[in-house]
């Protein structure tokens, strides 16, 4: 049996993300000017992988949900840049809820290979332990953070039946999303350090997604 590996242009072509990932990381640890513009480079670099891949990837359909994730993941990182007009925060929850729609029908119906694993029950007390310590302080957002949450722990459970990097990744988003709403909701709760955290484990995240994902929709071009 072969070992699910990506060729070697497409494993290069995560380089630039990795890279800005690094660096976008280290200017928020150092509270600097660059750190903003950098974030909204993050998901079209990570797109990259995607579009060197495109021609041996199949489904086709496939490939539309993962671009599609990756642009609503994008509009919900910039989304206070791109919208100053609006408010930030539910447009952000907005199109990161349907990044996480994107890649649920993804897994669901392209990656998937085993049933739902026990232990992904975890994921339903993590929502309920989070409805019981965020909710009191969300106000009028509630409703909006508890879908919101049920997205991102569906998006974890399902990466849960795929390639282990999908599953590895899926978890990191769910920590790095757990981090960001004790932050905007809780911030005297966790240490100025955490804002850093957030994106490391945000670009941790999305990127073994992707990486698990084009390993399974490359293999099954082959």
């Amino acid at each position: 049996m072969r070992r699910r590996t990506l060729p070697r242009p497409i494993v290069w072509a995560f380089a630039p993300y990795v890279a800005v990932s690094l660096l976008h990381v280290v200017l928020l640890a150092l509270d600097h000017v660059l750190a903003a513009p950098t974030k909204l480079l993050l998901m079209p670099l990570l797109a990259v992988p995607v579009l060197v891949a495109a021609p041996r990837l199949r489904p086709r359909s496939a490939l539309v949900l993962v671009l599609a994730a990756l642009l609503f993941s994008w509009l919900g990182d910039g989304a206070g840049a791109l919208f100053p007009a609006a408010p930030e925060l539910p447009l952000m929850l907005g199109f990161f809820g349907l990044a996480h729609v994107a890649y649920i029908v993804l897994f669901a119906r392209h990656l998937a290979r085993r049933r739902l694993p026990w232990w992904t029950l975890v994921y339903a007390a993590w929502w309920v332990a989070m409805i019981v310590a965020i909710g009191p302080h969300t106000g009028a957002l509630l409703i909006g953070v508890a879908a919101y949450g049920l997205l991102l722990g569906g998006t974890a459970a399902m990466a849960a039946r795929c390639h282990p990097l999908v599953a590895v990744g899926g978890a990191f988003f769910l920590a790095s999303d757990t981090i960001l709403a004790f932050r905007l909701f809780l911030p005297d709760a966790l240490p100025a350090w955490s804002s850093p955290a957030v994106m490391a484990t945000y670009t941790l995240g999305q990127g073994l997604l992707i990486a698990g994902t084009l390993v399974v929709l490359a293999r099954k071009a082959s």
